[in-house]
């Protein structure tokens, strides 16, 4: 079985586990968005989880995994499972530490925290205040989610991408649970958002202790005695700091945006994260699932000095989250108000919230590509373990960000900062990928374009279709529940049919690809 079809097949379980955990995610979502809308107490547990969450991003599905696989996979390559297994020991046993000592640490200096990410509450007494008992409760969440990714990184490099993926769907549930155990014995809004803050930190517990029996299936015994201080570590550490900035440019311009959103009208807070919420429904399941996948592939491959062998599966990589992306961003764009809708609309979620969400996924919807492929390119550079050039222009997209967000925030409020991420993550991955084809040499441009062109021009189709049949069996925001879930899957449905179509009239080799993997899976079966 070639590279590119194992990659594809492990994209496909991390993408089909991610969205079992989405669809988690946006029951949690819908459930909060009924008991408490968008305002007060909304925008604080959105401003005091978004550290959680964050941490959850940069470390679950960034900057600790991206750090950690290649320097591991190394070791698996070069000394063998033993002393790879010495230096995941070692790692798991100083990180457990660090972590320790900075969560005692973010807890003291919550108040901080708080005037620096949400400036704007300062001026609300009793939204600073809650926010900050919020942060305090959910900071430990840091412990939890830390040496969860340590293990998606020892899993992963080892084949094994199901567990990991799965694990978020613990966090969702035990948040609802929380959520609904305190409703039934109090109607306080302050005492349901204090137990969902409570269910953040338990849901941590569940997601480490679903890794461990798979830990040990693979040979892992993490009591075994090794020294605290691997060689390796010093290695990993080297990647990780640069890491954080390199892997997390786009949560990095989220966080900026809210703090932008904290001077604008109330509600503005909520209404950028609940759109955030929408975008990452296809970035997790196909973009970061890739991503996730083809790193191990790739830093084998920079361990071997395998440069042709990388270039191929970067290029395979990208090809296949652009096939997927371009779609989706059209879709989201087209029904953008009817999926708000649907979802948020009830409860103190209201027709004005509603279209103010709207909104904002519109203007991020015009980066889903752009945020799609940073991924790709990070993991890139991360597998020959360059940590430089990600870092150096993660500042220039960050400064854009901040830049763009105070000019458009003054013209289109919100939906300005929305936009400013969008085109910041748009000049990343321009200069990522110019910088790229400086280390490695030709990328095979004509491998790249032909294949986008191609996806392009199937998604202006698909979008237009979509557009006219919304209109007619969805024509407002106003009808019912179920008016609205059909008339979506009727557009979803279409959609999917009239891009399939499309792409096999014009011979697109990622629907190819897709299917090979698919049909081979069903006949194993």
């Amino acid at each position: 079985m070639s590279e590119n079809h194992q990659m594809t097949r492990a994209a496909g379980v991390v993408g089909s586990s991610t969205l079992l955990s989405r669809i988690f995610g946006y029951i949690r979502d819908m459930v909060f968005a009924w008991f408490f809308g968008a305002g007060l107490v909304s925008d604080a547990f959105i401003a005091a989880f978004q550290i959680p969450n964050l941490l959850r991003r940069l470390f679950g599905e960034g900057s600790l995994s991206i750090a950690f696989i290649p320097v591991f996979t190394e070791y698996l390559t070069k000394y063998g499972k033993k002393e790879a297994f010495r230096l995941a020991s070692s790692a798991l046993r100083l990180l457990s530490v660090i972590l320790v000592f900075i969560a005692i640490l973010g807890i003291a200096i919550s108040p901080f925290i708080i005037k620096l990410i949400a400036p704007g509450f300062y001026l609300s007494p009793e939204k600073y205040e809650l926010t900050v008992t919020l942060t305090r409760i959910m900071f430990p969440y840091i412990i939890f989610i830390c040496l969860v990714a340590l293990s998606m990184g020892i899993l992963n490099a080892l084949g094994h991408f199901a567990a990991p993926a799965l694990a978020p769907v613990l966090l969702n549930i035990t948040m609802i649970g929380s959520l609904f155990i305190v409703s039934f014995f109090s109607n306080s809004q302050e005492h349901k958002v204090l137990g969902l803050a409570i269910g953040v930190l338990a849901g941590g517990i569940l997601q480490l202790s679903f890794q461990v029996p798979f830990l040990l299936k693979k040979g892992f015994y993490f009591w075994e005695k090794t020294k605290i201080f691997h060689p390796g570590l010093k290695k990993i550490g080297t990647l990780m700091l640069p890491a954080i900035f390199g892997a997390a440019v786009y949560q990095v311009n989220i966080i900026v945006g809210r703090m932008l959103a904290s001077m604008l009208a109330e509600g503005s807070v909520s209404y950028l994260y609940y759109a955030d919420r929408l975008v990452q429904f296809p970035l997790g399941i196909f973009a970061i699932a890739t991503a996730t996948a083809a790193l191990p592939t790739l830093a084998k491959q920079s361990s071997l000095l395998d440069i042709d062998g990388l270039r191929n599966t970067f290029t395979h990589a990208l090809n296949l989250v652009f096939f997927i992306a371009i779609p989706s961003m059209t879709g989201l764009i087209v029904l953008r108000e009817p999926i708000v809708a649907l979802l948020f609309k009830r409860g103190a979620f209201d027709a004005l919230a509603t279209q103010k969400t709207a909104t904002a996924l519109m203007y991020y919807g015009f980066g889903l590509w752009a945020f799609s492929g940073v991924r790709i390119v990070v993991s890139a550079f991360y597998a020959m373990q360059d940590t430089k050039a990600p870092v150096r222009i993660a500042v220039i997209s960050i400064l854009a960000n901040i830049l763009l967000g105070l000019l458009l925030m003054m013209r289109l409020d919100h939906g300005g900062l929305a936009l400013a991420t969008s085109i910041a993550s748009m000049l990343n991955l321009g200069l990522l990928l110019k910088a790229l084809r400086k280390k490695i040499g030709f990328l095979g441009w004509r491998n790249i374009t032909m294949p986008t062109c191609k996806t392009v021009l199937c998604s202006v189709i698909m979008g237009i279709i979509v557009w006219i049949v919304s209109i007619c069996i969805i024509p407002s925001i106003e009808i019912s529940f179920l008016n609205t879930l059909f008339g979506l899957l009727g557009c979803i449905l279409t959609g999917i049919i009239v891009y399939v179509l499309a792409s096999f009239l014009f011979r697109s080799s990622e629907l190819i690809k897709i299917a090979d993997v698919v049909i081979n899976r069903a006949r194993r079966r």
